[in-house]
């Protein structure tokens, strides 16, 4: 267990030189903005509460306000009495823990975002213009923003019956999907909508979507520990385990014999169909790394001195983009979808913005306040059956008291 409390000048100094794009000028120095250490206690008791209710396993947590930040390590990543089945260790600062869904906002987005920048997508151009394979169903009409802000009107995700295996084949059945409610006027939250943005960033570069992002904002922005089929870069004993296979097991985890333990491997059924690299999910990550992109956002799409995103491009990401009359969305961040209610608090404003992982992650983070907090935690470990969102509410709203915000 490790707690901080430290200027947010330090963590640059941790950061390992590895090659950057141009710099750019460094913004002017900002008034120092502090926590209520008093806050404290109450978001310790809130994740030991939940560990003993054997709800996760283990969690780390990172609060930033500013020029402070308090950070706390909990648990473990494995619940004591399966230490036979799977090694247990205490969760730590470095532990790297499968971020599900965060991989929407945290590579897939930006990687679309960063293409329209260069002129090579537009956001108003149609599904069909890079895939007119997907033409049929209601899809004709579908855009690249419609997509991002989940209003396509697409089904929330993939079939699993029957079986099938690898990219081209989650391709086929994403283009076979017809529209349910006419694109631009239903809000759907939908994995399909992700998987096509990441086959989009694919087809326009070249490059498979997990290199693309490694190069542009993860390599960029030093999040070192962060990718996509994290087995190719760190030992497994650094990886907190998700879902462990049951007897009789059954429904999307169904191909986990019993005693399988996920180990650096996705969680999310799909993606590990398709061999571990979606748009929609798949990337690993720290609560470091998670930190410098949420610093990069407020800081107007800069870190360290590199550009990462235009200011044009952070607007589009986390401020509201969707159809009028539906869930509040960026082109990537929640703002006020149903989704947002938990994990923003009771606190923190609309206006703030963020996003979650099934297996138990949450991004949140306050412009107003230039506040955020990172939860990363295997909330699915061993069956994915415990449910975490009155701890999410309860850490959102002691999150924004700490931070002065709303």
């Amino acid at each position: 267990m490790r707690i901080y409390l430290l200027s947010v000048a330090c963590i640059a100094a941790l950061a390992a030189g590895c090659s950057a794009p141009a710099r750019v000028p460094r913004a002017p120095a900002r008034a120092a903005l502090q926590l209520d250490v008093s806050r404290f206690p109450q978001i310790d008791a809130a994740v030991k509460a939940a560990i003993a209710a054997h709800k996760l396993p283990g969690a780390v947590f990172h609060l930033e306000h500013g020029d402070a930040f308090y950070e706390r390590a909990y648990g473990n990543v494995t619940y004591d009495a399966d230490a036979a089945a799977v090694a247990t260790a205490a969760v730590t600062a470095s532990t790297v823990f499968d971020a599900a869904s965060l991989t929407k906002v945290l590579a897939t987005a930006p990687s679309v975002l960063m293409l329209v920048e260069q002129g090579r997508i537009g956001l108003d151009d149609k599904l069909v213009k890079y895939f007119p394979d997907c033409a049929g169903g209601g899809k004709e009409t579908i855009t690249i923003r419609q997509l991002l802000t989940h209003s396509s009107g697409l089904p929330a995700g993939l079939p699993a019956t029957p079986a099938w295996h690898g990219r081209a084949a989650a391709h086929r059945l994403a283009c076979d999907q017809a529209v349910t409610r006419a694109p631009g006027t239903f809000f759907r939250y939908s994995d399909i909508n992700y998987v096509l943005l990441g086959q989009i960033v694919e087809q326009v570069t070249g490059t498979p979507l997990d290199d693309y992002a490694q190069a542009h904002v993860f390599a960029p922005l030093r999040m070192t520990a962060t990718g996509y089929l994290p087995l190719r870069r760190v030992d497994a004993a650094t990886i907190a385990p998700t879902q462990v296979g049951q007897a009789g097991g059954h429904g999307a985890h169904g191909d986990l014999a019993p005693g399988d333990v996920l180990r650096g491997v996705v969680h999310d059924p799909t993606v590990r169909r398709m061999g571990g690299v979606a748009g929609s999910a798949g990337v690993f990550t720290t609560v470091g790394d998670v930190a410098r992109f949420a610093r990069m956002l407020l800081d107007g799409g800069v870190l360290d001195g590199v550009r990462i995103l235009s200011p044009e491009s952070v607007r589009l990401l986390t401020t509201v983009q969707s159809p009028p009359g539906l869930a509040l969305r960026g082109l990537g961040m929640d703002i006020d979808s149903p989704y947002a209610k938990r994990p923003r608090g009771t606190v923190f404003p609309i206006g703030s913005y963020g996003h979650t992982g099934f297996t138990g992650c949450v991004l949140w983070i306050d412009p107003a306040s230039r506040a955020f907090y990172v939860l990363l935690s295997n909330r699915v470990y061993p069956d994915d059956k415990s449910n975490v969102l009155d701890l999410y509410t309860r850490l959102g709203t002691l999150a924004a008291l700490a931070a002065g915000a709303g």
